[in-house]
């Protein structure tokens, strides 16, 4: 057998350009060809960082922002030296608002670069190269803002490689600001080390801020920033010694954020009309401008599922949301679950005396079964018409809902489409609604398209600590309307192609952009008109268009961006036309589609649309394959994070055996074990048959007296095809220290707590919260249970129809929270709660051709497992979600401790 051994070069630099924030990671790491060993095993290496093995010579990020629009070129020169060939991996991680737009590879002497093709097109020469076993890669999600591109190649002894990849965006303007982020944690000290940002503005730059976090009295003058009238340059670029945390070590000091925040002046009451190469943008954000009052209904999710952080998060950003309100500002609240429970049944300006008991009011928001979206919608949207009708909002005021939930529609109307169907037609297009989509739970593209519908946008509420600030500094967005109804207007035998030039609202600190291509260079005739309704009277403005001469402005600059206004026309265009594609009649939807791709494909832009395909070498069979860089939709992002990892490795690189994650264990299905490991970005999953009426060890740890048992149950008859499938029906949990026990079945739920037994049926949503231990139940759907200062467990109801021939009920266990038991826990799931090692390779044909096979080498075996799927059902109790993972044969002989027989017990509370 082959022994790895990994040598582990970690560089990790941000350079990012985000709607007001931007973000990138570069890692390039290595590892030597394998070699020879004696051994049946193969055992494990943890990587480790070796300087003469594969170095990374020089990284650059090189952001230019050219009024506005942001083109970052990432570069990086690597070296192998070492005797043997080695694999060096190179990943960037790019905003997912960006656009890839170049990638190239220079491996001794021969560039590869990459071509942007139809996806469609791209996928079938991706899964060719799959299924002949040959290694091929993807872009995958990456947290909240960001996306990982990666690609490896082998590079032969005592050579290198150039990586240059190059992507492109648009910069908003947020609370006032245009803002870069620039997150650097190298892990290891760096030859050449450089981040440049050089801003060009002709409409003159107001302000320029930089630090980072971790700047210290000695890195601090390292951070160079001159800024004249138009132009701006900042750049940080430490040497090795300048990097090393200490004298005598390898690590260095550089780990944290480094950011640049700036903002442009705006003198022209028209805003600033810049034309380039025949097309020309136009930047409109006036000021001295007073707010418009608003009015505004808070629709809020208070069913069973914002149990716990979610409601306590809620409320706390929803009291600071009441405080900031302004006096002549309207409101209302509606929390919404089966039923409707409004705080009035009118909007209420916002007094001093009003927030108080509106934040009361919030403060006791309880927790209830149901998710009925619909009619919270259309009473919000009632009583907005209703108070219009009446006359008792101001004239001059701008109409708002804003609407956040956690899940999906349960009770009242369920059809999303339908829901949407109704919110439009109530609306009229005469309010905005947002929608701001708490946790993985919600449907997020059926909010995306109700908010588009409704002249509003949609929000992903990350579930974190800082679910609250989320909240806040959305609201703090759209807190300040300045104009409504704005048209931007320009000559029609002038222009052609606009971009979007009617905005139903501008908030303050924000920025409203078009763009279009000239149809007549003489610009005598281009007259600009803007019009909108403002706090007291129509706002009416009105210039001419003057063509800004670069060469005039810069005249130290060779070249800057020369097409960056044709660019950014196209950036913006194909951004408008994937909104488009989600809502509107067929015919609209598929001719925005298909505008949009053929425009992603004449300028090279990595759209939803289309990849990047790179045809990189394979050195150890001759072979070529191709690597294929994907942009992800915002849906695609989140069935990834509801599966707790975020991309499905199909050529799995050998991974870092240990972790620190929060995995998600479960067993659902017939029985099927489920380990989730974010971290690692992957899942593991096996079977165990056996005879119904088995009762199984999932949980014992004996340190904090948690127990927890499974009884399957079979079939009610032998199926045809003779197959027998076994569930779980029957869950014991105990907390001996709490003096709790559970027992948890497909008819009702009991439980003994202070001394006394309480039954509570699945027929009904409840909530029970007792001394040591809350239950919550909805009805015919789940039950969470929350011990006192411990884990959490959610039981799932599985209903099959009554008259099925063969099926029953059945329930599923999902464990959250398990790292607050003891390192002494055990069972068939309690023994992966505190991590497991292992490592995947030798991907493989399987018997199935999208199942590859591959080798795992676990607790000093090695195993042959399957790329399976398992149900997740926490989202749809129903129908479930496939979830990816590497399966493993023969009842997890080789990944569970023992035999199964050994986790077989007697009775639903005892012990093995």
């Amino acid at each position: 057998m082959s022994a790895l051994w990994c040598v582990h070069l970690l560089l990790l630099l941000f350079c990012l350009w985000l709607p007001s924030l931007g973000q990138a990671a570069l890692v390039i790491s290595g590892h030597e060809a394998p070699q020879e060993t004696s051994g049946a095993a193969r055992s494990l290496h943890k990587r480790s960082t070796n300087g003469g093995k594969v170095e990374v010579h020089s990284v650059s990020v090189d952001c230019t922002v050219t009024s506005r629009f942001a083109r970052t070129v990432v570069t990086s020169v690597a070296l192998n030296k070492a005797n043997t060939s080695q694999e060096i991996f190179f990943e960037v991680e790019l905003p997912k608002t960006a656009f890839i737009t170049n990638f190239s590879m220079e491996i001794e002497g021969r560039v590869y670069v990459g071509e942007v093709k139809e996806k469609e097109k791209a996928k079938k020469q991706y899964e060719k190269a799959v299924s002949s076993g040959r290694t091929a890669g993807l872009v995958k999600a990456s947290g909240r803002k960001m996306e990982k591109f990666s690609v490896s190649v082998n590079i032969a002894a005592q050579s290198n490689v150039t990586f240059v990849l190059t992507h492109e965006e648009l910069l908003q303007r947020k609370l006032g600001q245009y803002e870069i982020l620039t997150r650097v944690k190298p892990k290891a000290l760096v030859q050449n080390f450089k981040i440049v940002a050089n801003i060009y503005e002709p409409q003159g730059i107001l302000f320029v801020d930089a630090h980072a976090t971790f700047l210290s009295n000695d890195l601090l003058p390292l951070v160079e920033k001159t800024v004249t009238d138009k132009k701006a340059h900042v750049s940080f670029s430490p040497t090795m010694e300048q990097q090393r945390k200490c004298p005598d070590c390898d690590g260095t000091l550089i780990d944290g954020d480094f950011i640049i925040k700036y903002d442009v002046n705006r003198a022209k009451s028209f805003g600033d009309i810049q034309t380039v190469n025949g097309y020309f943008v136009h930047f409109f954000a006036p000021t001295e401008l007073r707010r418009v009052p608003k009015n505004v209904v808070f629709l809020i999710d208070q069913s069973g599922s914002m149990y716990g952080t979610k409601i306590r998060q809620t409320r706390e950003s929803m009291e600071q949301i009441l405080k900031e309100l302004h006096e002549d500002d309207h409101f209302a609240l509606v929390a919404f679950s089966f039923v409707l429970n409004s705080w009035r049944h009118s909007l209420t300006k916002a007094t001093k005396e009003n927030v108080t008991e509106a934040i009361d009011f919030v403060r006791k928001l309880d927790l209830q079964g149901g998710t009925n979206i619909n009619d919270a919608l259309l009473s919000g949207v009632n009583m907005l018409v209703k108070e219009r009708q009446e006359k008792k909002l101001p004239e001059r005021s701008a109409d708002i809902i804003i609407l956040l939930t956690d899940g999906m529609p349960y009770g009242g109307e369920e059809n999303l489409e339908k829901i949407q169907e109704n919110a439009r037609t109530a609306a009229a297009g005469k309010m905005s609604l947002f929608c701001l989509g708490f946790g993985n739970d919600v449907d997020y593209s059926f909010l995306d398209v109700l908010s588009k519908q409704n002249k509003g946008v949609a929000r992903r509420i990350y579930e974190a600590s800082d679910a609250t600030l989320q909240i806040q500094g959305f609201y703090d967005e759209v807190a300040s309307p300045l104009l409504l109804e704005v048209d931007l207007r320009y000559p029609d035998n002038a222009v052609e192609m606009l971009t979007t030039n009617h905005f139903s609202q501008l908030f303050n600190g924000s920025e409203i952009v078009v763009a279009g291509r000239l149809t007549d260079n003489d610009l005598d005739n281009f007259m600009v008109d803007v019009m909108g309704q403002g706090l007291e009277e129509d706002y009416k403005a009105q210039g001419q268009a003057s063509p800004v001469k670069w060469t005039d402005i810069y005249p130290d600059e060779e070249y800057i961006f020369g097409d960056f206004t044709e660019r950014l026309w196209a950036y913006l265009t194909i951004q408008q036309l994937l909104e488009k594609s989600k809502s509107g009649t067929a015919d609209e939807k598929e001719n925005a589609t298909a505008m949009a791709l053929d425009m992603s494909l004449k300028y090279s832009f990595v759209t939803p649309l289309t990849s990047m395909v790179v045809t990189k070498p394979e050195t150890e069979d001759g072979t070529d394959s191709p690597l294929i860089a994907d942009k992800l939709t915002e849906e695609q992002r989140q069935q990834a994070e509801r599966r707790g990892y975020y991309h499905m490795p199909v050529s799995p690189p050998v991974y870092t055996p240990t972790y620190h994650s929060s995995p998600t264990y479960f067993v659902d299905g017939d029985p099927h074990f489920m380990i989730e490991l974010p971290e690692k970005e992957d899942a593991l999953c096996f079977n165990i048959n056996d005879r119904p009426g088995t009762i199984f060890s999932l949980v014992t740890d004996p340190q904090s007296g948690i127990l927890v048992n499974g009884q399957i149950i079979g079939d009610k008859k032998i199926p045809p095809d003779g197959k027998m499938n076994t569930y779980f029906w029957r869950f014991g949990i105990v907390h001996q220290t709490l003096g709790v026990r559970l027992e948890v079945n497909t008819r009702d739920i009991s439980v003994f707590q202070d001394s006394k037994w309480v039954k509570l049926l699945w027929s009904d949503s409840a909530s029970l919260k007792g001394l040591n231990v809350d239950l919550l139940v909805t009805k015919e759907r789940s039950l969470m249970v929350t011990l006192k200062d411990s884990v959490k467990f959610v039981v799932l109801l599985h209903k099959v129809w009554e008259k099925h021939p063969y099926h029953r009920d059945y329930l599923g266990f999902y464990t959250l929270d398990s790292h607050l038991l003891s390192p002494a826990v055990h069972g068939l799931l309690g023994q992966f709660y505190h991590g497991i090692e292992y490592e995947v390779s030798e991907l493989r044909p399987g018997e199935v051709p999208e199942k590859p096979d591959a080798t795992m080498f676990v607790k000093g075996q090695q195993l042959n497992v399957t790329r399976g799927w398992q149900r997740d059902f926490r989202r749809d109790v129903k129908n479930g979600e496939n979830v990816p993972c590497w399966f493993v044969h023969n009842n997890g002989t080789g990944l569970i401790d023992g035999d199964v027989t050994d986790y077989v017990v007697s009775g639903l509370f005892k012990t093995i």
